[in-house]
């Protein structure tokens, strides 16, 4: 991760107090290990909830760094996203994510609990 991303991460991470822009699962930042124990989950678990820093508006099409362009994201929203070859939009990827969170099939079953510790 870039160094000049870590402050506008660290920002939005506070700003939404903890939680995944597109999932809304609790993420982390500094402490992998402190949040598997937290959570009861394995390390390898927890590292999917890696906070990121996710541009609304990608470089690519013109988007900066500043911190009205960045919201923290967890690393497998992140990831998935950007695995599409034509990313959606973040509004229309979050409603995509809710829709699947709300059928069970994002996160797999063994994490579901996350939210429960908020």
């Amino acid at each position: 991760m870039s160094s000049k991303l870590s402050k506008p991460r660290s920002e939005a991470f506070r700003k939404q107090a903890g939680l995944c822009y597109y999932c809304q699962k609790p993420i982390w930042l500094d402490d992998k290990e402190g949040f598997a124990v937290q959570h009861a989950i394995s390390a390898a678990e927890a590292e999917r909830f890696r906070c990121t820093a996710e541009h609304l508006k990608a470089r690519c099409d013109g988007g900066s760094d500043k911190q009205s362009n960045i919201v923290a994201a967890c690393l497998f929203c992140n990831q998935t996203r950007h695995r599409i070859k034509r990313p959606p939009p973040p509004s229309q990827y979050k409603e995509h994510v809710q829709r699947r969170l709300k059928k069970g099939k994002w996160h797999p079953k063994s994490l579901h609990h996350l939210a429960a510790h908020l």
